[in-house]
């Protein structure tokens, strides 16, 4: 796979498990510095979530913590397999785990914009 950017890059949800707590309504802007990839979250029912990240070939390691809008901090960890599709927009594919007391865990699919 060719190098990904993440830089300055807009991404939004398309599929999420029920657990999940980001809907179609939250927006995420990527920055990256090498192979250190961090984002930026808010919207729908997230109030304010940061992703820190390590690229490695098409996986992002991820930890995430949020405030969601009933007033919750969330944290947990993902694996994300990148994929490019024809139009050259990325694709995120995550297995995600809440790091609380339940350690939940899910699937979640977003797209650049």
């Amino acid at each position: 796979m060719a190098t990904i950017d993440f830089n300055n890059k807009t991404f939004s949800l398309i599929d999420n498990s029920e657990n999940g707590k980001v809907n179609a309504d939250t927006i995420f802007e990527y920055k990256q510095q090498g192979h250190v990839v961090t984002a930026d979250y808010y919207g729908g029912t997230v109030t304010y979530g940061k992703i820190i990240a390590i690229l490695k070939d098409d996986i992002l390691d991820m930890r995430y913590q949020c405030i969601t809008s009933d007033n919750q901090l969330k944290t947990g960890k993902a694996i994300a397999t990148i994929s490019t599709l024809e139009n050259g927009k990325i694709k995120l594919a995550l297995n995600w785990e809440w790091l609380d007391d339940s350690n939940a865990k899910g699937t979640s699919v977003y797209l650049e914009h």
